[in-house]
C-alpha cells in the first residue's frame, strides 16, 4: 500500500518542467512518472498504480480538460490540474468536471508539495490522517458513511468525488449551522482561501447538482452571503454512529 500512496503520474508535455517536479517530489518521498502524451496519460492514470495525477491543462492534441473527463468517467483517482496564471475560467471548468484542485504555472514547487499532501491527508492516504468521531452520518435524505467513503440520498448511491465527500462530510457535521468557506477552504482543501477562489463555491455547486437543490420543499444548502454556506437541518436533528 505505501508505494501506491507514493506514485504520483506527471500529464504534462513540458519535459523540462517534468524532470523539475521529478527533482523536487522524489527527495519528499514520492515515486514520480512523467507522460508527455495524453492518450498515453489517460491509459496510466486508470491503471490503478498511482496515487494521484498532476494534469496541465495545455496539452497538444487532446486537452486536459477531456483527459479529465475520460479519468473521471472511470476513476475518481485525485487529479491536480495546473493551469495558465489568472486564467479563472480554466480553473473553475476543471473543478466543475472534478478536478480536487488547481495551481497556476509558474508556481513555486514547494506549494505542489502541499497541496499534494493536502489531497492526500483529505482522501485517506496518509496513515496519521485517519478522522475519528462518526462513522456514518444521516441528516434527512442524505447518508454519509466515512468508513466505505459513499454517499447516499434515498438508499441510492451517489457517486462523489474525494473534495465533494469531505465537503458534504463538513456541512453534514454542521448540519443548521453556517460554516464559513474559509473555514470550509481550510478544512476541505487543506490551504487558506486566497481573494477571488472561488473553489468553494464550484464544489457547493456540484453538490447540488448531485443531490439535488432540495429536500422537502426547502433548499438543501443555503448561501449565508458574504459568509459561508448551511447545510438544512429540516427534522432539527441528525444521527450519527461511531466507528
Amino acid at each position: 500500500m505505501q508505494g501506491l500512496i507514493s506514485r504520483i503520474l506527471v500529464i504534462d508535455d513540458d519535459a523540462e518542467l517534468c524532470e523539475l517536479l521529478n527533482d523536487y517530489l522524489r527527495p519528499e518521498g514520492f515515486d514520480v512518472e512523467a507522460v508527455y502524451n495524453a492518450e498515453r496519460g489517460v491509459e496510466r492514470a486508470l491503471s490503478g498504480v498511482h496515487a494521484l495525477v498532476v494534469l496541465d491543462v495545455m496539452l497538444p492534441g487532446i486537452s486536459g480538460f477531456e483527459v479529465l473527463r475520460r479519468i473521471r468517467d472511470r476513476s475518481r483517482i485525485p487529479v491536480l490540474m495546473l493551469t495558465a496564471r489568472g486564467d479563472d475560467v480554466d480553473r473553475i471548468v476543471g473543478l466543475e468536471m472534478g478536478a480536487d484542485d488547481y495551481l497556476s504555472k509558474p508556481f513555486n514547487p514547494r506549494e505542489l508539495i502541499a497541496r499534494i499532501r493536502a489531497i492526500k491527508r483529505r482522501t485517506g492516504l496518509e496513515g496519521d490522517s485517519l478522522r475519528t468521531g462518526p462513522k456514518r452520518i444521516a441528516v434527512g435524505d442524505v447518508e454519509l458513511d466515512t468508513g466505505t467513503r459513499t454517499v447516499s440520498r434515498s438508499g441510492e448511491v451517489i457517486e462523489m468525488t474525494a473534495v465533494e465527500f469531505n465537503l458534504l462530510e463538513e456541512l453534514l457535521l454542521n448540519a443548521g449551522q453556517m460554516v464559513s468557506r474559509a473555514d470550509l477552504s481550510r478544512k476541505v482543501l487543506g490551504h487558506g482561501l486566497s481573494p477571488y477562489d472561488r473553489s468553494i463555491d464550484v464544489h457547493v455547486s456540484s453538490l447540488r447538482k448531485k443531490l439535488g437543490r432540495e429536500t422537502g420543499g426547502i433548499e438543501r444548502i443555503k448561501t449565508v452571503r458574504g459568509m459561508g454556506y448551511l447545510y438544512v437541518l429540516l427534522s432539527g436533528k441528525m444521527e450519527r454512529e461511531k466507528s
